[in-house]
């Protein structure tokens, strides 16, 4: 799926096998690194089983998995279908640093707060470490988990590490010594889609899930602070088998002054914002909910505090929202935006034909049956079946009886 992102006053967004960099301020030339004709994996790079009877691992797709921007702006990773992991430096210019090879694709990347270290994790439930000072050494297995892992964040102490995988665990781990696992954050129903540690508070994690809510922890002790329900904002499904599932929660995004969270779902066209409540306790409260006129496809803040969303239109397909007297307005006639957009319009077509799949989070829904139901049918059937045949054999040696007294 599209994702955007910025590095300082570059707009980047990703479509099918490219990452494209604007620069919203100045006119310099767009940055594009296409993973298509990137370089090949080499030959006599060991390939390694993916853990289904030892077997390779098909040839990769290209398609950008994921991306990630350094808390300082000035590094840019990526990694991709054919398990590259990319390594760019985006100030004073881009320049490629290092292209490595990561065991399994990637789920999630991100830097640490130091920016010595680059996590990535993986379809296979593990999270690997790649040193950014040397950019050409392998990957340190670090962890494990027994599931798919499908989100990642870090304290800013760099000194926990949060996992979240497809069966609905957040774990928290020290980033040292991973086996040393400070606490887990359980509450979800379905996969947990999306983490984030907001800025200013260092010891919050919020999380989203395919279950439809976001919840706020303390990571530490593991303790739930609050929860909300997202269903009720969702559009009417498209299907049956839509009407059965709870929009997953597939971006939590926190403007850098720490005022604004919001929050999108799959499937919805609205956003939802949340501020944090100053009076008394701190907690955070619904705010204002955004209708688009189109389904959003991702959404990040800018520098500025101003919420881009990448939306599901050629005509339209980027938007600017500004926080203004507590109301979110459009800002179709801003200067960044035109630029971006002038910049954006020979890589629609790649954009648009890159959405043309099928939920990101389809496969992730995990099929109730209702075996006990089944279970006592066929016991039923069996009893009857049993008293059919015992019915039947008393007659039998009753006939028998009278014909031997005859």
């Amino acid at each position: 799926m599209p994702a955007v992102g910025f590095c300082g006053q570059w707009f980047i967004f990703t479509c099918d096998k490219k990452l494209v960099a604007i620069h919203t301020k100045q006119a310099r030339e767009s940055f594009v690194f296409d993973c298509s004709t990137a370089e090949k994996k080499p030959n006599n790079t060991k390939d390694v089983s993916n853990g289904d009877g030892g077997a390779s691992e098909e040839t990769g797709s290209d398609k950008v998995l994921a991306f990630a921007v350094s808390p300082s702006g000035k590094l840019v990773a990526l990694t991709d279908d054919s398990k590259r992991l990319v390594l760019f430096y985006c100030e004073p210019s881009w320049q490629c640093i290092s292209i490595r090879w990561v065991v399994r694709r990637c789920t999630s990347l991100m830097f640490s707060q130091a920016e010595d270290q680059l996590l990535a994790t993986d379809k296979s439930g593990d999270v690997y470490s790649f040193s950014v000072g040397e950019p050409q050494r392998e990957g340190e297995l670090k962890m494990g988990h027994l599931s798919m892992l499908l989100a990642m964040s870090m304290s800013p102490d760099d000194k926990f590490i949060i996992t979240a995988d497809r069966d609905e665990k957040i774990r928290v781990s020290h980033l040292r010594s991973p086996y040393n696992i400070q606490s887990f954050c359980l509450g979800h129903q379905q996969f947990v889609s999306a983490l984030l540690v907001p800025p200013g508070h260092p010891h919050w994690l919020l999380s989203g899930s395919g279950d439809g809510t976001m919840k706020l922890w303390d990571y530490e002790s593991g303790r739930k602070l609050q929860s909300w329900d997202l269903k009720e904002h969702e559009e009417t499904p498209s299907s049956e088998a839509d009407k059965q599932k709870k929009p997953a929660v597939c971006r939590i995004s926190c403007s850098p002054d720490a005022r604004h969270v919001a929050v999108q779902c799959e499937r919805a066209s609205t956003v939802h914002f949340f501020t944090v409540d100053q009076d008394g306790e701190e907690k955070l409260v619904p705010h204002r909910r955004l209708s688009l006129p189109h389904c959003p496809l991702d959404m990040t803040f800018d520098p500025e505090g101003q919420l881009w969303v990448l939306m599901d239109s050629s005509d339209a397909p980027l938007q600017i929202y500004t926080d203004r007297r507590d109301c979110w307005e459009s800002d179709s006639e801003s200067p960044e935006l035109i630029r971006v957009t002038e910049a954006f319009k020979p890589h629609w077509e790649t954009l648009e034909a890159s959405l043309r799949t099928d939920s990101r989070f389809e496969h992730l829904y995990k099929v109730n049956f209702d075996n006990v139901a089944a279970y006592l049918q066929k016991k039923q059937q069996r009893l009857e079946e049993q008293l059919k045949r015992g019915g039947t054999q008393k007659a039998n040696s009753n006939k028998k009886a009278r014909k031997e007294k005859l």
